[in-house]
């Protein structure tokens, strides 16, 4: 039967990882997971109850496409709390997580052909759902000296919009609010769209991070429930764009998806107010964090970026290998430890680099960096 062209996207190298680790473990071994971005801990407490109380009085169908407006309205008082921002609840969009939140964007703001700048390294899935939309993505190469973000005078000459994250993935470092600043004001003296992806706000170690809503009104900025708190699976997440795009948005969420899934959105209610067990959930992650940015350079993976937020860190490998899927294999094997190759973040420089994930255990952390010292002193 036919294809089109639009559907001949990259795999998603991670999650053959994810697989040979699978493979592995049904075999007997045990694998210490740091290839995957998904917390260990499930939907905070509170959430499962109000979907398991929910469950015995509604019959969870459709909701309106924009969202339960309880969820609406307790989002935009997340902005107040956490940034100060006053926002209208009208301008929240409920998504099934954020990957329909990016598809929406896309489908909203760009004409087939058109190209979109992203910093790479970044989060595949960008490069990928663009060119499934018949747009042109158009990376920008960061530098680890610029923490692996990129800058105003980086944005190509002739783009339709800029992607940007902080904290970001695969880096898990920061934008300042001045560095941000400077990224949107550079895109609207263009009229270059701005979509701020701020789907790992809320882990943050040192500084919080900045949300492009206290700079400007006029961007697309997208989240989700998927990280901070914990509910990866539930897929659900949010957006929230300019006044005058919410009908545009909504009438694609209308015939795209409906709605997000209604039993995720009560969940998603509740975990709002869940905040000291999500905290501490934070607070294991920045024990982890100070572990591994330890424990790395003992092992001989020297190369980092400090992450300030998300619960990863990028390494540069290239003392060790130029072929990172092949050094990803040989740890897998030999030290039982999983981690993802670069070339799911950079396809031009990702050979040589490599993204560890420190969302597991502290007990796994502590196993994992232990195996890799091991193993690296065994390989020389």
């Amino acid at each position: 039967m036919r294809a089109s062209r639009r559907g001949s996207v990259d795999p998603f190298i991670v999650m053959d990882v994810l697989e040979a680790a699978r493979a592995a473990e049904a075999a007997g071994r045990h694998i210490i997971h740091m290839e995957i971005g998904q917390p260990s801990t499930p939907a905070p407490a509170g959430a499962r109850r109000a979907l398991a109380e929910a469950m015995e009085v509604d019959a969870l169908g459709y909701s309106v496409a924009l969202g339960l407006p309880a969820l609406r309205a307790r989002i935009a008082r997340l902005y107040r709390d956490w940034y100060g921002v006053d926002l209208d609840p009208a301008r929240v969009i409920v998504t099934s997580g954020s990957s329909a939140a990016f598809l929406l964007a896309f489908t909203a703001l760009f004409d087939a052909g058109e190209r979109v700048a992203l910093g790479e390294p970044g989060y595949p899935s960008y490069r990928q759902i663009l060119k499934a939309l018949s747009l042109v993505p158009a990376g920008i190469p960061t530098r680890a000296e610029d923490r692996y973000q990129p800058r105003p005078e980086d944005i190509p000459a002739d783009v339709a919009g800029l992607i940007v994250a902080s904290p970001a993935n695969p880096s898990g470092t920061m934008l300042s609010r001045a560095a941000l600043g400077g990224l949107i004001a550079a895109a609207e003296a263009r009229g270059v769209a701005f979509v701020s992806d701020e789907i790992y706000h809320g882990l943050h170690y040192e500084g919080r991070a900045v949300s492009a809503l206290e700079i400007s009104d006029e961007v697309y900025v997208i989240n989700s429930f998927s990280k901070y708190f914990s509910m990866t699976g539930w897929r659900v997440g949010w957006m929230v764009v300019p006044p005058d795009h919410v009908r545009l948005v909504e009438r694609l969420a209308q015939n795209m998806f409906i709605c997000a899934p209604h039993a995720s959105q009560v969940a998603a209610l509740a975990a709002l107010d869940c905040g000291a067990e999500l905290e501490g959930h934070r607070a294991v992650y920045a024990e982890n964090r100070r572990l591994m940015l330890e424990g790395l350079p003992r092992a001989g993976i020297t190369r980092i970026a400090p992450p300030d937020g998300a619960f990863y860190i990028y390494a540069d490998v290239s003392d060790l290998t130029g072929d990172s899927r092949a050094l990803a294999a040989e740890i897998l094997d030999k030290a039982g430890v999983a981690v993802t190759p670069g070339l799911d973040f950079d396809p031009v420089r990702g050979a040589r680099t490599l993204r560890f994930s420190y969302a597991r255990s502290t007990a796994d952390i502590r196993e994992g960096l232990a195996r890799l010292h091991e193993f690296m002193r065994r390989r020389g």
